[in-house]
């Protein structure tokens, strides 16, 4: 598989678009990276879940691995294009979508922040 396959399979899917984040490409639908190719040009990053990752790690060992520290274990997994099989990637970048589409919305307001309404004050 190469980085054009990977990135027309991820552009193939609803709403996705690609930017870019610390200099490499990534993909995102409702704002939210779904995957991401890595500059190394020889690997892809989709956004599972755990148990996802852990399933995909089960089946195909040598075409995914989760990435290093906290990113791998919250579900960051590396796909290494070479020996990547299209289909079972496809699966892949289609699960993180799906995670992407359906996580709620952060807000956009700070902790602990105040809303900028203030309560009225009668006086007697």
């Amino acid at each position: 598989m190469t980085q054009q396959t990977f990135r027309r399979i991820v552009l193939g899917m609803s709403d996705a678009v690609e930017g870019a984040h610390m200099n490499h490409p990534d993909f995102r639908v409702k704002g939210r990276i779904f995957a991401t190719l890595r500059p190394d040009h020889n690997s892809g990053v989709v956004m599972l879940t755990p148990e996802q990752q852990q399933r995909m790690l089960r089946e195909a060992p040598e075409s995914f691995s989760a990435e290093s520290g906290a990113w791998g274990r919250q579900g960051c997994t590396r796909v290494h294009l070479d020996v990547a099989d299209e289909e079972l990637v496809g699966e892949a970048i289609t699960l993180a979508w799906q995670n992407a589409v359906a996580a709620p919305r952060k807000s956009k307001t700070k902790p602990g922040a105040r809303s900028g309404r203030r309560g009225s004050s009668k006086r007697a």
